[in-house]
């Protein structure tokens, strides 16, 4: 008899647990188990810390929404053509993103992928060269010409050029410096005549863009600096991602029936 009393006494302390009711709202129970699912889903999507504060506002997030729904399908708004396909389209959102994260838990994108994939990177980049360039932009062919005449003189020195006639704002005024850059910051015509230029050299032409035209000094040249492969590892993570979901839903499509 003593054990039956136990056992009972141990099963009214064990129930609570699995079915505990946190609240009602107009008789509808919101459970602990639904309170711990939303803070899981907050934690792992939005990064939230679980915490008593997080759970109390979770709660109360929890009441409102069910007496805003049940007040909504009180008034029969469930029921609506438009509020039903608004409703379908974030049922089929959700599916799809929980299909995503099911196929990239199941095809996890490993260090080796990574590690890889930035060796490629990384080959593909070597040699490659980032200059430091200035410039003097003007509107027409005949000014340019004009200046790098007098510049090639000595009449007049590039820095001069550049702050007097040189109609880019931002460079100008500190005599056609753009800094250092890959050419692939700059528009074709441009990047094409960056690297023509060895250290020091000026264009002896103009060089026509859909900016102007420009006179183009090359002061330097290095090797581009590579980033190492923490700096790039979460970038390229995500690529990784991006680029297996888009053949899983190549996949998808191809296996369809669509007509």
């Amino acid at each position: 008899m003593k054990r039956l009393v136990m056992f009972a006494a141990a099963f009214a302390i064990a129930a609570p647990v699995y079915a505990q009711t946190v609240a009602t709202v107009n008789g509808k129970a919101i459970t602990q188990k639904q309170v711990d699912q939303f803070v899981s889903l907050l934690v792992a999507q939005q990064g939230a810390k679980d915490s008593p504060d997080l759970r109390a506002q979770v709660k109360q997030e929890m009441i409102g929404r069910l007496v805003a729904v049940q007040a909504a399908e009180k008034a029969g708004i469930d029921k609506r053509a438009d509020v039903k396909q608004e409703l379908d389209i974030a049922r089929q959102s959700i599916l799809v993103r929980a299909l995503m994260a099911d196929y990239l838990k199941k095809n996890p994108i490993t260090d080796e992928k990574i590690q890889a994939d930035y060796d490629n990177i990384k080959k593909e980049q070597a040699g490659r060269l980032e200059y430091k360039v200035r410039h003097i932009l003007v509107k027409d062919e005949k000014t340019a010409q004009d200046l790098i005449t007098q510049i090639k003189n000595k009449k007049i020195t590039f820095d001069e050029a550049a702050k007097k006639d040189s109609i880019d704002p931002g460079s100008g005024k500190n005599g056609g410096e753009l800094g250092w850059a890959p050419t692939s910051n700059y528009v074709p015509e441009f990047a094409q005549a960056v690297e023509s230029l060895k250290k020091g050299q000026t264009t002896d032409k103009p060089v026509h863009t859909q900016f102007g035209w420009h006179i183009i000094e090359v002061e330097d040249t290095r090797p581009i600096k590579f980033p190492s492969f923490e700096e790039v590892k979460p970038q390229i993570t995500e690529m990784l991602r991006q680029q297996e979901l888009g053949e899983y839903q190549q996949q998808l499509m191809k296996a369809a029936t669509i007509k």
